[in-house]
């Protein structure tokens, strides 16, 4: 993640056209608005398309961004929101399991996609603040002040809810891990 002082200046370069500007802002919040997405749809290739949709809204907006050198926290909250917004619209438009979608058999998956469909379900059981938070703490790297000033809660609230996420996730992929054994 960029320093306060780069964040503003790469801003300050973007608002003015420069190609460079966004790019350097792309590299170093893409990653980032992605995990906060997956966090909230579950679903890969559905969070880098949410992603992306929020990269190109937070530049069309960027006039709007009152606190350049948050661009961060002001981009992760627009990746919320359109995640958020995109799950509301699957939920009217994704058929039921069992109406004509057809079930798939896990031991029918080579061990590796076991392993990430275990893993993606347990990320799912989390509430979405710990999904959020483990995914920009052990995924993107984020420092616990980082997270808190990204999501808006305090740097105690962060470091509760990645101890609980990992009790959770070590719960859920143990259980996992028996079934398969």
């Amino acid at each position: 993640m960029l320093s306060d002082d780069a964040t503003r200046a790469w801003v300050h370069r973007a608002r003015r056209g420069e190609p460079a500007a966004f790019e350097a802002l792309v590299r170093a919040y893409l990653r980032p608005a992605y995990a906060v997405a997956l966090a909230i749809v579950g679903r890969p290739a559905d969070a880098e398309d949410v992603a992306q949709d929020a990269l190109v809204l937070a530049f069309e907006r960027l006039e709007t961004c009152r606190e350049p050198e948050r661009f961060g926290a002001w981009l992760l909250q627009i990746a919320r929101n359109q995640a958020k917004n995109w799950l509301d619209r699957r939920k009217l438009r994704d058929v039921p399991a069992g109406e004509g979608a057809e079930e798939v058999d896990p031991g029918a998956l080579p061990d590796a996609s076991a392993e990430r469909g275990a893993l993606l379900r347990a990320l799912g059981a989390l509430r979405p603040a710990e999904r959020e938070v483990v995914l920009l703490h052990d995924l993107e790297g984020f420092t616990h002040g980082e997270i808190a000033s990204a999501l808006g809660i305090s740097e105690v609230h962060s470091r509760q809810h990645l101890f609980q996420a990992r009790q959770r996730l070590r719960a859920a992929l143990g259980s996992a891990s028996e079934g398969h054994t």
